[in-house]
């Protein structure tokens, strides 16, 4: 049996990663589908990215999507206001933004944020929290 090394496995979950930013992108061009797969592929990954600096771009990936359909929701039900039209304007840009910064940082090997740091959603102050002399 031949075994992976650790290389060849991060370079496969960088590239399933590409693939995920990718049918985030089709989904502006009407193949809202391609979101649901990616989401779906982004927590049946995110074990293998978990301790890797992959994994803050499926944290990423995820809290996009979840914040994008909870935003665009909003604008639908207020469409026949203005205030519809405004709200599906800046989810619009804001998604591309968070395709765009995530393709990019994904490209030159960066992390989107550290995943060491306290991301979590808990009210728990992080590393170095109340002090002034950072």
């Amino acid at each position: 049996m031949e075994t992976i090394s650790p290389n060849d496995k991060l370079q496969s979950l960088k590239n399933v990663t590409t693939l995920i930013y990718a049918l985030y992108a089709l989904t502006l061009l009407g193949a809202g589908i391609t979101a649901i797969v990616a989401i779906v592929m982004n927590y049946i990954k995110m074990d293998d990215a978990r301790g890797t600096w992959l994994e803050s771009h499926f944290r990423w990936q995820i809290r996009t999507f979840w914040f994008s359909l909870l935003w665009f929701v909003l604008g639908a039900l207020t469409f026949i206001i203005v205030i519809g039209w405004v709200i599906l304007g800046v989810t619009c840009v804001w998604f591309i933004y968070r395709i765009v910064k995530g393709w990019l940082f994904l490209n030159d090997n960066k992390p989107m944020y550290s995943t060491s740091a306290n991301t979590s959603w808990d009210l728990k102050p992080g590393p170095g929290a109340g002090s002034r002399d950072e």
